[in-house]
């Protein structure tokens, strides 16, 4: 696996959402190596390129990429 970028990493991410979660364990594994490799402890998200953008779908999305050992933001909260 080649060394991605964080922003590579958080577009892959979108486009695993739109495509009803398509190899998304695979994405959040390669977006947690990236954030270790550029020194940050969060992913930040854009709510509005979210799927389910309401309250309960970004909760289960922090959920989600949490148990697989990233923490997730929004940015404009």
């Amino acid at each position: 696996m080649s060394e991605l970028t964080v922003a590579d990493a958080t577009n892959r991410i979108y486009e695993s959402l739109q495509a009803d979660n398509a190899d998304i364990d695979a994405h959040i594994a390669t977006l947690k190596a990236a954030l270790m490799q550029a020194g940050l402890k969060e992913a930040v998200f854009d709510p509005t390129r979210l799927v389910q953008n309401n309250r309960s779908g970004r909760k289960l999305m922090q959920a989600y990429f949490r148990q697989r050992g990233v923490t997730v933001k929004f940015s404009g909260s």
